[in-house]
């Protein structure tokens, strides 16, 4: 199968879709900070605090997540339930989107037009690895928010004295 898709366009589009999904996930994930315990609510936002808490090194910590690996998903309604600056954490994903997909669409079409086949792929996506991948990021995003930020980033904890 051959298509004559303009790749630029697809990536752009892609992206932005891409950024504005996840977006939207974040905003999503802030109607849930109430139903979410007390405990839980403060270590996330001692941990969003602490992300944003120097521009460099939050500027450093958003490139690196816009063009690692770790799925997004769980990335953004972590920063949603963290209450923390969603706009600059979007735009450095669609810079990384941008990058990634480009490498992708330009790689999958070189592929294409050697091999044809498809179903490489297709089998990397469905497989059980990349679906255990993806739970398992989700325990551990889970596993983060239980982890007492303020405690471990030197921070006293709202309402007790010293």
């Amino acid at each position: 199968m051959s298509t004559k898709l303009n790749l630029p366009v697809v990536i752009g589009l892609s992206a932005i879709a891409a950024a504005s999904g996840r977006l939207l996930l974040a905003h999503a994930s802030r109607l849930l900070r109430n139903r979410i315990p007390a405990r839980m609510k403060r270590n996330l936002e001692a941990a969003g605090q602490a992300l944003e808490k120097k521009r460099a090194r939050s500027a450093l910590g958003m490139g690196l997540f816009a063009l690692s690996p770790l799925p997004s998903a769980q990335l953004f309604e972590a920063a949603g339930l963290a209450s923390m600056r969603l706009l600059p954490l979007t735009a450095a994903f669609f810079a990384g989107r941008l990058v990634s997909y480009s490498v992708y669409a330009f790689t999958a079409k070189g592929i294409a037009e050697k091999s044809g086949n498809a179903d490489t792929i297709r089998h990397a996506l469905t497989s059980p690895v990349g679906i255990g991948l993806e739970i398992g990021m989700i325990v551990l995003l889970v596993a983060l928010a239980q982890v007492d930020w303020a405690k471990h980033l030197g921070k006293p904890k709202r309402g007790r004295a010293k």
